[in-house]
């Protein structure tokens, strides 16, 4: 998960001032101590971290706490704000032209995924009512423009190409008059990259940026790269100039440096970020979401947008009242789990839940491909009185379960146990008189 080893450092060094009824400055140092190299060892600029840790000591010492929080509180309340402001302070948004259409040109080194983000920006713009134009831009990687046209047609989204003998700065201009005549109002360019920067790099970038004048020119980077994707946005935007930033693979950078550096380094915000290898797994970087998922306060806002696009509300009221009259069944388990599963890997929902990113009793129940495959073989051979009454299932038919889903016996058995541990942490976000309890999600999970 992303920032989990930061995450579990700095809830350890807060958890240390619980009891304290005044910050003192040893208190405070003390702390910062903490602070300081868990960000070190995350990976994050020394200036920054340097800057970073003066400006919450400035404010946390002899800060008197408040009577509803404690020190630890107090202080996790200045940490977040300030890392709010460290990660941009607001969600950097989209440049959207007067008068379409609205020209995005992603820029980036090679490996850093800019052609599946040009697919997962276009999926993202189409979901919220734009109409997008890919244009194939990199005439130098073999099968680029395949690959373009591939991620494309997963998107719905047309791609427009020439083949790749003609000139970037040609393509990117007759891209733009395409999009023209059909009526597109966002034109997103493909480049090229490079395994490093270089004059000759730079020099097209900044011809097809001449050329067609976009109103947004986005880097892509790689946040698994750490720092070294902070020294290529700094050289990208002394060169070239850039608007914004988006990250990828940040759902496997457990230690975030690249995140919490880029703002305060580059002066440019992160705009997007990728957290996932599905076409959808592009969300827009919110600071104060994303400060309050490092510091294990969740993100409710986010699982909830994410539940809203994934989940049938028919459904969910339905299921809410078999929950309520205890009719909850191993088919609407096999249902929940599918749905689930659409909102993304359970690691990163279970981050986004205040008090809950470190409940290790919940990360064995994350299905894959292959589990599903089996959870769903399994209860398909069940009998219908089984899936309804799973605690009449004894020893024989679990046996006859197994050898008709072609699993194990102990297959079944985990199977039945992460339908008692669900159930019970349904039951959490429920309230049984059919209300909802304060502060729960607002939908069956």
């Amino acid at each position: 998960m992303a920032f989990s080893s930061l995450t579990e450092k700095l809830q350890a060094t807060f958890k240390r001032l619980r009891g304290k009824g005044k910050l003192t400055e040893k208190d405070v140092n003390d702390a910062l101590r903490e602070v300081r190299l868990a960000l070190l060892e995350a990976d994050v600029n020394h200036r920054v971290v340097r800057d970073f840790v003066a400006a919450i000591k400035e404010r946390a010492v002899g800060a008197e706490v408040m009577e509803s929080i404690t020190p630890g509180q107090q202080m996790i309340k200045i940490v977040h704000e300030e890392m709010i402001q460290l990660l941009g302070g607001t969600a950097g948004r989209l440049q959207i032209a007067s008068k379409p259409p609205t020209i995005i040109m992603l820029v980036g080194l090679q490996g850093a995924g800019k052609t599946t983000t040009a697919g997962k920006l276009a999926l993202h713009l189409r979901k919220n009512g734009r109409r997008p134009l890919l244009v194939a831009g990199d005439v130098y990687r073999p099968a680029a423009i395949e690959q373009l046209h591939v991620v494309g047609k997963q998107a719905e989204v047309p791609v427009f190409s020439m083949g790749d003998k003609l000139s970037p700065v040609h393509i990117a201009k007759a891209g733009l008059e395409q999009a023209l005549r059909d009526g597109r109002d966002v034109v997103i360019i493909d480049t090229a990259g490079r395994l490093h920067v270089d004059t000759e790099l730079m020099e097209e970038l900044s011809s097809i940026k001449a050329e067609v004048k976009p109103h947004e020119v986005l880097l892509v980077v790689d946040a698994m790269t750490g720092q070294d994707a902070v020294n290529v946005a700094n050289t990208f935007n002394d060169q070239l100039g850039i608007d914004g930033l988006i990250m990828t693979k940040l759902d496997g950078d457990t230690r975030g440096g690249a995140a919490l550096s880029a703002k305060a380094v580059t002066g440019k915000p992160i705009k997007f970020a990728a957290t996932g290898e599905k076409l959808d797994a592009l969300e827009v970087f919110h600071p104060d979401r994303m400060a309050s998922r490092i510091l294990g306060m969740g993100d409710v806002l986010s699982l909830i947008e994410k539940a809203q696009t994934s989940f049938d509300e028919k459904k969910a009221l339905e299921l809410g009242k078999k929950l309520r009259s205890a009719q909850f069944t191993l088919e609407d388990f096999l249902e929940q789990l599918q749905q689930v599963r659409n909102m993304g890997p359970l690691d990163q929902l279970l981050g986004m839940i205040p008090g809950m990113s470190q409940a290790k009793q919940f990360k064995d129940m994350q299905p894959d491909e292959k589990q599903l495959g089996q959870i769903e073989a399994i209860i398909f051979s069940m009998t219908p009185e089984e899936r309804r009454q799973p605690e009449i299932i004894s020893g024989s038919r679990r046996r006859r379960i197994a050898a008709g889903s072609g699993t194990t016996i102990q297959s079944v058995n985990r199977l039945l146990k992460q339908f008692e541990q669900t159930k019970k942490m349904m039951r959490q976000f429920g309230d049984p008189k059919g209300g909802r309890k304060k502060g729960m999600l607002p939908f069956p999970f």
